[in-house]
């Protein structure tokens, strides 16, 4: 019975928002999705009463055994909903509509899907806009042996995947943790930081150009996770490997005043927080889940962080300070720049 609490608060949301008194009222459907191995079960609930007029009385014709009305609604399922794993396109498979026999005025349809391997990376993609209105949106409740949670589809975020072969973190010490393998196994962040970082003379040089990474990379992460602003995966992470290109020819160059350096980590620290953003917005997460996981991720980013440029400080300290540090720091920042490029170019051209 624990395990249906969540839902229970759901529905509970939903009379809410749908009462007399709600100001504007918004058509909300919940989802439950099962995985058992290769087997995808869907599972909508709705209250035809909250759509518009022709889906209602579709909806519920179907239900009560219209064959042409459960046939246009299983075209339309099939249309709006759609799942794949690894990138190939489950099997649609047997679609029925129904009451839910509590004469509570709503309609469920289940939906089989058969998918050609068991999840590894899992899609969900979800439109009904054409049938039950631009505003709709679903609560999706996923229930499988590896991941289970709730997300939310609707006008902002219309598809949801999970990694099976790396699980969902939960609590805020799984965002913490995922936070810290994020930077630790983001190589092309790393290697920006240590084009910043490279050819540094005092801790406090590198502290203030950390700093003002960090303070970048947090706001952009912030506002794109919260859904203020969105800039296409297709174009930052060019950007990000253009970043680390600009900042080694500086390097060769001879740029190094710490004031320009800290605003050079300011600015592109923009960019990189974007990308950062990537690994929660794929969740579709909401409410307190959304701000747990935002609050876990950002910590555990810092904290990665933090320990990279630790364990690089006393190298690149005595690089600074040697009397041939500037070739060394030249050389590296060609090997740099030569990475960069190769990812831009990949990136661009190879997708």
């Amino acid at each position: 019975m624990r395990a249906l609490w969540p839902l229970s608060v759901c529905w509970v949301l939903l009379a809410l928002m749908t009462s007399p008194g709600a100001a504007h009222v918004t058509a909300t459907g919940l989802a439950i999705v099962t995985i058992d191995g290769s087997r995808i079960g869907y599972e909508l609930t709705v209250v035809p009463a909250e759509l518009p007029d022709s889906t209602a009385q579709t909806l519920l014709a179907a239900a009560a055994g219209n064959r042409d009305s459960a046939e246009r609604v299983s075209e339309e399922m099939q249309a709006a909903v759609s799942v794949r794993v690894n990138g190939v396109a489950c099997r649609p498979g047997r679609i029925a509509i129904q009451g839910t026999g509590s004469g509570d005025g709503k309609a469920l349809l289940r939906y089989v899907l058969q998918c050609a391997i068991a999840p590894g990376l899992f899609d969900l993609e979800e439109d009904w806009r054409g049938s039950f209105g631009p505003h709709y949106r679903t609560i999706v409740s996923m229930r499988s042996a590896q991941v289970s949670g709730e997300y939310a589809l609707g006008e902002e975020t219309r598809r949801l995947s999970v990694d099976f072969g790396m699980p969902a973190p939960s609590g805020l010490l799984g965002f913490i943790r995922f936070g810290i393998e994020h930077i630790l196994t983001g190589y092309d962040h790393l290697l920006f930081l240590l084009a910043l970082l490279i050819g540094a003379t005092k801790f406090w040089q590198m502290l203030g150009v950390a700093t003002a990474f960090t303070v970048a990379h947090s706001t952009t992460l912030s506002l794109a996770v919260l859904g203020l602003m969105h800039v296409p995966g297709t174009i930052v992470e060019p950007l990000i490997a253009a970043t680390i290109v600009w900042v080694a020819v500086e390097n060769m160059l001879g740029e190094r005043r710490a004031w320009h350096r800290a605003a050079i980590a300011f600015l592109f620290g923009l960019v990189h927080g974007l990308g950062f953003a990537d690994a929660l917005e794929s969740m579709a997460l909401s409410g307190w889940r959304l701000a747990r996981a935002l609050l876990g991720f950002n910590v555990g980013v810092e904290l990665g962080q933090a320990a990279a440029i630790i364990s690089m400080m006393p190298l690149l300290l005595w690089i600074g300070r040697w009397a041939r540090g500037v070739l060394v720091c030249r050389l590296a920042s060609f090997a740099v720049a030569a990475t960069g490029a190769w990812w831009l170019v990949q990136r661009v051209y190879l997708g």
